[in-house]
């Protein structure tokens, strides 16, 4: 029995497996490019292979590509999406072999589809009579005239690199909302939980829990807008445009045809570009996209940094949160347990921040009327929606829906903070108050301690003015009731006070 089949394109004859149903351009770009050693995104595959239904539908429809021929490679993509049912289908996934890292524009992606769809074609006519079945007989449904008709490798790729993000964006905004909603649970939960602010890493004025978890829920849904907002620059497709975006080869009916079909079959509103000729040239969505997609890395990286501060202990740090035990945390000291899904979030974020440089750079590469780098600019948006996806997932899940506030050691630190002096700076001025916080730190007392020993305020005074929940709104905490008695040397301010960062 036959392993292999020969094929033949413009470069000459090149063996193929015989069972593939990829051919021989797919084949020189396996030998060619053996870079990473990894499959293309399956969302790139079922929206390139969705483009090829739409257009076999459209050029079915202006009557130029043939009613059998049309409906086989339409079966062909239904199997390979799931719409109908096949025993074939991950085998025909299968055959999508081209590293991500390959050549310029998506031409050997653009052909591997066009091949498995061709040869998957020959077979379904094969059943109802027509040709011999092989793969590889090309005379039937030929992969660059059937498949590919109307179109270029130019409008086909960014096409389906447009709307495998759609896809991908559609299925991340619902963890977004997911993970912005458990921190806002969790604000809720630690409304009344009082502790010492920190800015430059110092003491600062008093804050709620409750008030930084509120704050990163509303991080996470305005990264969330902002993502929202560049995805819909993806709705404008360039398929039609086909080598130049001059649309040579492709009638103009075609061309609404195409989209139309493209925007039945995925749900979303695709619309034919302003400008073929810049949709063709120009991968700004794409990079919007994944700036988006950086800036809710930082956003993340930020607060994953914070929860790793106000977690650090449980002895020795801040320890006024508690994150969930997810794993031992060292083969060598006993007990230890590490802040493990905090540490994967910032990976994640790392690697999303590096993605985009490269998505950048590729976006500033493209040459006169077409990017070329569009296979690695789709991989990086591809790769980072899909580890921002499930690490956002399993964030909110295992982690921040878990999280526990020890209100005891955030009252005690609170407590012994210098910053509880400015409060007082209303009352009795910046420069009094910021000797008695400097007494505070030197001493260790603290500065309630500290104020009824120098007889400044009563206790019942001092105590209304440091009144946890006015110190974490807007005003003067205490209203001014209080007249302070001010040591010998210090003179009372007059008229507005305070302040400072």
């Amino acid at each position: 029995m036959n392993t292999t089949r020969r094929e033949t394109d413009p470069l000459g004859p090149l063996d193929v497996p015989a069972d593939a149903y990829y051919g021989v351009q797919t084949q020189r770009a396996i030998i060619n490019f053996p870079i990473s050693g990894r499959l293309p995104d399956y969302a790139l595959v079922a929206a390139a292979v969705n483009v090829k239904k739409a257009a076999a539908r459209a050029n079915r429809q202006t009557g130029r590509l043939p009613e059998n021929i049309a409906a086989a490679i339409i079966q062909a993509a239904d199997e390979i999406l799931g719409l109908r049912e096949s025993d074939l289908r991950q085998t025909l996934i299968a055959n999508f072999r081209v590293d991500p890292f390959q050549a310029g524009a998506g031409v050997s992606h653009n052909m591997n589809t066009n091949e498995v769809l061709a040869n998957r074609a020959i077979e379904i006519l094969f059943a109802g009579g027509v040709g011999s079945g092989q793969r590889g007989d090309y005379s039937v449904v030929n992969p660059n005239d059937h498949v590919n008709m109307a179109q270029s490798t130019n409008d086909v790729f960014p096409t389906s690199m447009r709307v495998a993000t759609l896809t991908k964006v559609r299925d991340f905004l619902p963890v977004l909302d997911e993970l912005g909603e458990t921190f806002d649970e969790r604000g809720r939960a630690f409304d009344h939980v009082l502790k010492s602010g920190r800015t430059h890493m110092q003491d600062a004025v008093p804050i709620r829990l409750g008030q930084e978890f509120a704050a990163y829920a509303l991080t996470v849904r305005r990264a969330r807008a902002r993502i929202a907002d560049a995805a819909d620059l993806l709705l404008e497709q360039n398929i039609g445009a086909t080598a130049v975006g001059t649309g040579l080869n492709a009638e103009p009916e075609y061309i609404t045809l195409v989209v139309q079909n493209l925007a039945e079959q995925t749900g979303f509103s695709l619309r034919t570009a302003e400008h073929l000729v810049h949709a063709t040239q120009s991968m700004a969505p794409m990079l919007a996209v994944s700036a988006a997609l950086r800036g809710l890395a930082v956003d993340l990286a930020k607060i994953a940094e914070d929860l790793l501060l106000m977690s650090s202990g449980p002895r020795t740090g801040f320890a006024e949160i508690k994150l969930p035990a997810r794993q031992p945390g060292s083969s060598i000291m006993p007990g230890k347990v590490n802040p493990v899904m905090v540490e994967n979030l910032s990976m994640i974020c790392y690697h999303v921040i590096g993605l985009d440089t490269a998505v950048a750079w590729a976006t500033s590469r493209g040459q006169l009327e077409l990017n070329v780098m569009m296979p690695i600019i789709a991989h990086d948006v591809l790769e980072s929606l899909t580890i921002l996806t499930t690490g956002c997932r399993q964030f909110a899940r295992e982690c921040v829906a878990g999280i526990e506030a020890d209100e005891a050691r955030a009252a005690w630190l609170l407590e012994q903070s210098s910053a509880m002096a400015t409060p007082l700076a209303p009352y009795i001025g910046y420069a009094l108050a910021a000797d008695i916080a400097k007494e505070a730190v030197k001493t260790g007392k603290t500065i309630r301690q500290l104020v009824i020993e120098k007889g400044v305020f009563t206790e019942s005074e001092v105590n209304a003015i440091l009144d946890p929940h006015e110190l974490t709104e807007p005003g003067v905490a205490g209203g001014f009731k209080y007249e302070p008695k001010m040591p010998e040397g210090y003179k009372r301010p007059t008229g507005p006070v305070g302040g400072g960062g």
